[in-house]
């Protein structure tokens, strides 16, 4: 039997050893390394507190999928589990919220279709485009001077005429001052002739008259609503106000909102930096003429009378009040008249 050693080294205890979490409930996060083929989601929107989970889903995958697939409802309704409703209603939670836009856009075979922008981050883009604006706003500003108004030319004193042989030139003290650029007068030459008064500048013609205040609001809204035909022709709200009275013009000489719009976005050249100036030159230059004023004959032209239906026969004919028709007026025409059984 061996004999047992007490200072023999006792046998090593092997065991897991867990790091102490801060939190013993809630999540913790395992997290590994991720293959190719990952999305980069912000927690904007993520943890957003006024979408729904089925909204944040559903914009989760749409960042995740490449450019041109299909994005529309009956498409995400054979994905996933929910109805059209809900995914309805869960991508205008999206448009809402700013994280889908869905813009009508027109190919070059005329066809209207839909396409839609994700935004993976809304606010930033947001703010891009008010600094895009706002640059493109002050080199505007820089490249055009103000214009300067030149200064009135006045006429200066009259030549005094020749001295003619054997006459005596008047003294300096008996000529005429030169003439003040007043409207009096000049005082007489020494040879009896008077200055010409100064011309005075023709008055500006007057301004054209304003449009009217009622077709403001939907000549603004027309403005805005063009980046939904293409989006380079997304305007800032400086650009907006400035080019309404055009759009006003326009709808007070009879065209239709539609009309307008197709004459703004019909023919767009494939690079266009500048759209406001592109929208301008387009409303001044293809301003439709006034149309001519109704004649008092067209204006006064009676109504024709509502159709009423015959008691007799049930025929359709156009009377003040209801009856019977003319035939059935007629004696003549009494076997229009319905017969009864027997």
């Amino acid at each position: 039997m061996a004999e047992e050693k007490p200072n023999a080294p006792a046998r090593a205890q092997y065991a897991i050893r867990r790091s102490p979490s801060p939190h013993p409930s809630g999540v913790q996060q395992v997290t590994e390394f991720q293959d190719p083929g990952y999305t980069i989601v912000g927690n904007h929107l993520t943890q957003h507190r006024s979408l729904s989970g089925l909204a944040i889903g559903l914009a989760a995958y749409i960042q995740s999928l490449p450019e041109g697939a299909p994005v529309d409802i009956r498409t995400l309704a054979k994905r996933f589990p929910e109805g059209r409703g809900r995914i309805a209603a869960a991508l205008r939670e999206l448009e809402a919220h700013g994280y889908l836009e869905r813009v009508r856009r027109r190919t070059d075979d005329g066809r209207m279709v839909t396409l839609t922008l994700s935004y993976n981050n809304p606010a930033a883009t947001r703010a891009r485009r008010a600094r895009e604006s706002a640059e493109e706003a002050k080199r505007r500003t820089a490249v055009t001077p103000a214009p300067v108004a030149s200064a009135p030319v006045t006429p200066g004193p009259a030549a005094p005429p020749p001295v003619a042989p054997g006459s005596v030139a008047p003294t300096r003290a008996s000529r005429t001052p030169a003439p003040t650029p007043t409207p009096a007068p000049a005082p007489a030459s020494p040879h009896g002739r008077t200055d010409p008064p100064h011309a005075r500048p023709e008055p500006p013609p007057p301004p054209p008259e304003p449009c009217t205040r009622a077709q403001h609001t939907p000549a603004a809204a027309l403005l805005a609503n063009l980046r939904y035909e293409d989006p380079r022709l997304l305007l800032s709200v400086r650009d907006v106000h400035r080019l309404t009275p055009a759009v006003a013009a326009w709808l007070e000489r009879g065209a239709s909102p539609e009309a307008v719009r197709n004459a703004l976005t019909t023919g767009l050249p494939a690079t266009l930096r500048h759209p406001a100036a592109l929208l301008t030159h387009r409303l001044t230059e293809l301003l439709p003429p006034p149309l001519p004023a109704a004649s008092p004959a067209a204006t006064t032209r009676a109504r024709p009378a509502p159709l009423q239906t015959c008691d007799g026969c049930e025929r359709a004919f156009r009377a003040s009040t209801p009856g019977r028709c003319r035939d059935c007026r007629h004696p003549a025409a009494a076997e229009c008249l319905p017969t009864g059984p027997g």
